[in-house]
């Protein structure tokens, strides 16, 4: 290209720039609960240049309705009617896969770019849409949909895309970071649960949260954007954080750890292993630091090493930062990010150190069955401890061992779980180190 094609080039981008910020994008709410209330008082007060709220779509939209909002604003319970309107961008808050997914589809069919916190949604299909957004000429942003108010998701497109990324593991759920680390002061799961839930922060069943389902979605969203591999989130298998207990806290202490829901991810020469669970966490490391419902991040690059991003990943105002500036993004012009990724599956596995922490009616010859059954399976304890002041009925004690394959220790626990004197299955968690 000659300098007088680059020149007109350059004036066209120009021009197109202008003229965006001179017709400010119509911007539709879908879901006006904690975070789409929020990202309307974001764009009220603050009125972001080139962008202006049109329309809100809410069920039952008469109770939603706020005094503070531009008269102007379309109140309403048809979805068609909106999705066909003359809006630019729908911004998608509803969540789940349907009827959100028909919307967002329905919305880039039509040319109109979309913007969305929606994890599960592009945990499942954000390939297929993103392709969808493409071939119509629009959009498909998803910066809040991972860590709320942190910029992962834009850090990975433009921030670390010069890099390799090896490896990540993080704390991606607000919701179980507030519980464990309320936990680790003393309280009870029951009463932090509740607590949790009257601020908002869980849902009246909180599965998706305790059980790990939120952050497994997250954790596929961000092993296609850093390790540049596309997993079916169901291949990434959750483990509960529900079965720690105030004991368990006790003896991570005791080992210079403290236990956090962590989620993390890892490509060696085309082996791919992915996994979410509570997990012991060293003192000294960062994700112990992680408290209340704050989010954190670790990216560990070839060139460029470790990247901590860290904040608030939970709450409406959190998230509607990242869901604002994505839309600013789109009024200023923006371009689709092209993140190259290939199919991959989930076939490797960690090998790190493991805490097994039993429950059971003591007797004599308990130690030597366990330690003979791991010796087995040639894994090596690493320490078995035991705390003064449990009744023999109900003793609780841990064993330590060295790096093994989860599988490994899998089968071994198996017939562990076969003695009669357990009064639990025994509890059996990773240790970051």
């Amino acid at each position: 290209m000659g300098q007088r094609e680059i020149a007109r080039a350059v004036q066209k981008d120009d021009s197109a720039h202008t003229t965006r910020i001179g017709k400010p994008l119509r911007v539709a709410l879908f879901g006006f609960g904690t975070v789409g209330s929020s990202v309307a008082r974001i764009l009220v007060e603050s009125r972001p240049e080139g962008l202006e709220l049109t329309h809100v779509f809410n069920r039952g939209v008469a109770r939603k309705k706020v005094d503070w909002a531009s008269k102007n604003v379309v109140w309403s319970e048809d979805a068609g009617g909106v999705l066909s309107s003359d809006v630019d961008v729908v911004v998608e808050l509803a969540g789940g896969l349907e009827p959100a997914g028909s919307w967002v589809r329905r919305a880039l069919e039509s040319g109109k770019s979309v913007v969305t916190a929606n994890k599960k949604l592009i945990a499942f299909h954000g390939v297929e849409l993103e392709r969808l957004a493409a071939a119509k000429g629009g959009h498909l942003k998803y910066g809040a949909a991972v860590a709320g108010g942190i910029p992962v998701i834009p850090g990975l497109e433009q921030g670390l895309a010069g890099d390799r990324i090896e490896r990540m593991q993080g704390i991606l759920n607000g919701t179980c970071n507030f519980i464990l680390s309320r936990m680790e002061a003393g309280a009870e799961y029951a009463t932090v649960l509740a607590a949790a839930q009257a601020k908002g922060y869980a849902e009246a069943d909180p599965t998706e949260d305790v059980g790990g389902f939120d952050a497994r979605a997250k954790l596929a969203i961000l092993m296609r954007l850093a390790l540049r591999v596309v997993v079916d989130p169901e291949e990434i298998i959750p483990q509960s954080i529900t079965s720690v207990t105030a004991v368990d806290f006790s003896y991570a202490r005791d080992l210079g750890c403290t236990i956090r829901q962590v989620a993390r991810a890892e490509e060696r020469e085309g082996n791919v292993a992915a996994t979410v669970g509570p997990m012991l966490v060293d003192l000294r490391s960062p994700l112990a630091w992680s408290r209340n419902t704050e989010n954190m991040v670790i990216l560990t690059g070839k060139y460029g090493g470790d990247v901590v991003f860290s904040g608030h990943g939970a709450g409406g105002h959190p998230t509607a930062v990242a869901v604002v500036s994505d839309l600013i993004a789109l009024a200023h012009g923006s371009r689709r990010v092209e993140v190259p990724s290939v199919p991959a599956k989930i076939g490797a596995e960690f090998e790190v150190p493991h805490y097994i922490r039993f429950l059971v009616v003591d007797r004599p010859g308990i130690v030597a069955e366990i330690t003979g059954t791991l010796a087995r399976e040639r894994i090596n304890i690493r320490a078995i401890v035991q705390k003064a002041g449990y009744p023999a009925h109900a003793l609780p004690f841990v064993v330590t061992v060295e790096p093994c394959k989860s599988s490994t220790l899998k089968r071994a626990l198996t017939s562990i779980g076969k003695m009669d004197c357990l009064l639990e299955e025994p509890l059996n968690l990773q240790m970051l180190e």
